[in-house]
C-alpha cells in the first residue's frame, strides 16, 4: 500500500481548515499521552474505498472550436453552411472562386509543397492524395515528380491551375471531418490574410472543461469521468485530449496558463436535444480500495513529530502513530501498528 507521511503541522492545519474542521491539532508529549483520558467524542475506524474526486464546470458541444482564416487577399465567393459536416477533399469556402479544401492531418499547412521538398508535411499530403484515389507515387517524405503529377490531377479536379505546387492557403488540415459551427464572413466580403472566415469543431458530441494547472492530476487522457446533464441525468465520459492553453494578459497583465480538457461521450443518444449546454463533470484523480480511514479531525500532531490517533479501549485510551495516505470527503487513509477496522478513535475538541 502506498502511503505518504506528512511532516509539519502546517500541512494538517491546512487540510483540516479546508475540510471546515478545527485547525488547532493538539500536541501531546509522551507523558501526556500516557495520562490521556477518554475523549468526549469518538469515531470509528472504517475500511472503505476512498476516491479523490472533484466536480468542474464544462460546456457540452462538439469539442474545441477553431477559427479558420483567409491566407490571402480576395473576395469570398462561397461558404459552407452553418452546421454542415465537411469531409476530406471537400471545400470549406472559396476565395475568388477557388476552393480552400479540408485534408486530414496533425500538422498545419505552413509552406509551399513542390518538387524537391522533404518532410512530414509532404507525407501527410501524400497520404491524403492516396486516400482521395490518386496514385502513381510513393507515400513517403519526398515530394517527387510523381507526387507533382498526382497534385496536378487533383488540382484539375478542383478546378485549380494545374501547377503541381500546393500553396498553404489552399488547404486546411484537421484530425478528421469537421463541423462548421459559425460563419464569421459572408459571401461578397473582401478579406485579407488573417481575416476570420468560419469556426470549425469536431463532429462528435463532447464536453470541454477548462482546468487550472494546479488541477493537472485530474486531467489524464483515458480517465473515466461522469457528466451531469442539465436535466440531472449522469452519463459516462472519457478524457480524450488535454492541451495547454496560454491566454494573453488583459490590460497588460501577465498571460495565464490553463488546461483545456476534452471529454468524449459514449452515450451519444443521451445528449440529443442539447446543442450547447453547461454541464458538471466529475473527475476522479485517485482511488484507494479497501483502506483503513478515520475522519481528518481525528488526527493528532505528535510533539515528537508525525501524526497519530487516540485509540479508545477498555475505559482508557492510547496514542497510535499513523502514516497518512489519501485525503478525500473529510476522511483520510491511515495505517499503523495496532490499528484495525472497527477500532474507536477520539475526536479532539
Amino acid at each position: 500500500m502506498r502511503a505518504r507521511l506528512l511532516v509539519g503541522g502546517v500541512a494538517v492545519f491546512a487540510l483540516a481548515a479546508a475540510a471546515g474542521l478545527a485547525v488547532g491539532l493538539p500536541k501531546l508529549s509522551g507523558d501526556e499521552q500516557a495520562a490521556a483520558a477518554g475523549p468526549p467524542e469518538t469515531a470509528t475506524v472504517t475500511r472503505q474505498t476512498l476516491a479523490d474526486t472533484e466536480t468542474k464546470s464544462g460546456t457540452l458541444g462538439y469539442g474545441t472550436e477553431h477559427t479558420v482564416g483567409a491566407r490571402g487577399a480576395g473576395t469570398v465567393t462561397w461558404l459552407a453552411a452553418e452546421h454542415a459536416v465537411i469531409n476530406r477533399g471537400k471545400a470549406l469556402f472559396r476565395i475568388d472562386d477557388q476552393p480552400v479544401v479540408l485534408l486530414y492531418g496533425a500538422l498545419p499547412a505552413y509552406r509551399q509543397l513542390r518538387s524537391g521538398v522533404e518532410g512530414a508535411d509532404v507525407k501527410q499530403l501524400e497520404q491524403n492524395l492516396k486516400a482521395l484515389g490518386y496514385d502513381g507515387f510513393t507515400v513517403d517524405r519526398e515530394f517527387t515528380s510523381s507526387t507533382a503529377s498526382a497534385v496536378r490531377a487533383w488540382q484539375e479536379d478542383l478546378g485549380l491551375p494545374e501547377t503541381g505546387v500546393v500553396d498553404p492557403g489552399r488547404i486546411v488540415f484537421a484530425s478528421g471531418p469537421v463541423r462548421v459551427d459559425a460563419l464569421s464572413a459572408a459571401v461578397g466580403d473582401l478579406v485579407q490574410p488573417g481575416t476570420p472566415i468560419l469556426t470549425r469543431s469536431g463532429v462528435d458530441r463532447a464536453v470541454v472543461v477548462e482546468l487550472e494547472v494546479a488541477d493537472e492530476r485530474l486531467a489524464e487522457v483515458g480517465a473515466v469521468v461522469q457528466v451531469e446533464l442539465p436535466d440531472g441525468r449522469r452519463v459516462p465520459g472519457k478524457v480524450s485530449r488535454v492541451q495547454t492553453v496560454v491566454a494573453p494578459g488583459v490590460n497588460g497583465g501577465d498571460p495565464t496558463t490553463n488546461l483545456e480538457v476534452t471529454v468524449s461521450l459514449a452515450a451519444k443518444d443521451a445528449v440529443q436535444g442539447f446543442d450547447q449546454a453547461a454541464v458538471d463533470v466529475e473527475f476522479t484523480a485517485e482511488t484507494r480500495e479497501g483502506v483503513l480511514t478515520v475522519p481528518v479531525a481525528a488526527l493528532l500532531a505528535l510533539a515528537e513529530g508525525g501524526y497519530g490517533v487516540e485509540v479508545v479501549e477498555g475505559g482508557g485510551s492510547r496514542i497510535v502513530a499513523v502514516e497518512t495516505g489519501l485525503f478525500a470527503a473529510g476522511r483520510v487513509e491511515v495505517s499503523g501498528d495496532g490499528l484495525a477496522e472497527g477500532a474507536v478513535v477520539g475526536m479532539p475538541s
